[in-house]
């Protein structure tokens, strides 16, 4: 199992946190996701099939994407 933090300026809110959350999640291998709007981070917990870069290429098609 991986674990990462990824800073996503994009996020603003509850809202947005939630967004990523639901989106990742749906990543066969992502086992959690778990966000804070005011440090603007999401920290994702996976394992294969999930990559690093398939996560970050998530976080850029739905208009998140990680700094």
């Amino acid at each position: 199992m991986e674990k990462q933090t990824f800073t996503i300026p994009n996020i603003s809110c509850g809202h947005c946190v939630n967004s990523v959350k639901e989106e990742l999640s749906e990543l066969d291998g992502v086992a959690k996701v778990e966000g804070d709007a005011q440090k603007k981070k999401i920290t994702v917990e996976w394992e294969a099939p999930a990559t690093d870069e398939k996560i970050r290429d998530k976080l850029k098609e739905i208009n998140y994407p990680a700094a």
